[in-house]
């Protein structure tokens, strides 16, 4: 029996939940290590020889060690491209480049008003911050911006990089999970048509669900 690759990270974070959603995807056999972020483990030496930025995840696969978790679901979709989903980063240069470039749009112009978005409306009240209104607002209108180009585009396709589920879809899984059920922004997908009928598709997945259920649940060390 193959050995199980190694996560570190607790499931609450997006970036972590975004590689969990992967491994289950393809059938990957692995080990969740949780890092407790309170209590600033992902600083300590030992966890900075493995991410020095401190940061979560990080993803060893017998002697890989790798960190970003995009970067780390590419490779799983490489490394393990004969199981589970087998179509998750395409089966062809053209496939994986139209999906590579929704990463892309995720990564640049999804994920900074969204992570803006998540920290004003979830994290500062909880941390006793003050939130910023005016912040809020522009980080609002920037997320439209980028979900009007998405309406048009999911009135083309199924899905973001054509009529199957890749992990352009999964990697707006975590953030948007957050905006809906977290920060009452739900809004902002429904309201759009083909976004919100998206929106209902990706998060029905099973292995969307599964990933809840862990962040729902104590840590452990396996699955």
């Amino acid at each position: 029996m193959a050995t199980p690759v190694k996560l570190y990270g607790p499931p609450l974070s997006a970036a972590v939940s975004r590689v969990l959603a992967c491994l289950l995807e393809k059938d990957v056999q692995f080990q969740l290590i949780p890092i407790n972020l309170a209590r600033g483990e992902q600083k300590k030496p030992d966890y900075l020889k493995l991410q020095p930025f401190g940061q979560v995840p990080v993803f060893q696969d017998e002697s890989i060690t790798l960190f970003e978790s995009r970067a780390i679901s590419r490779y799983i979709c490489d490394k393990y491209a004969n199981q589970g989903n087998k179509g998750l980063f395409g089966t062809n240069p053209l496939e994986k480049a139209s999906i590579d470039q929704w990463l892309d749009a995720e990564g640049q112009n999804f994920n900074p008003p969204t992570s803006v978005l998540v920290f004003q409306l979830a994290l500062a009240p909880r941390m006793k911050i003050k939130r910023d209104e005016n912040l809020i607002k522009q980080n609002e209108e920037k997320l439209e911006k980028v979900l009007d180009v998405y309406e048009n585009k999911l009135g083309e396709s199924r899905y973001l990089a054509g009529d199957e589920f890749t992990l352009a879809d999964l990697s707006h899984l975590p953030m948007t999970q957050y905006l809906v059920n977290a920060c009452d922004r739900g809004e902002l997908f429904t309201s759009r048509k083909n976004v919100g009928r998206w929106w209902d598709e990706i998060s029905s997945r099973e292995t969307w669900k599964k990933v809840v259920e862990m962040q729902n649940s104590p840590p452990r060390r396996s699955a």
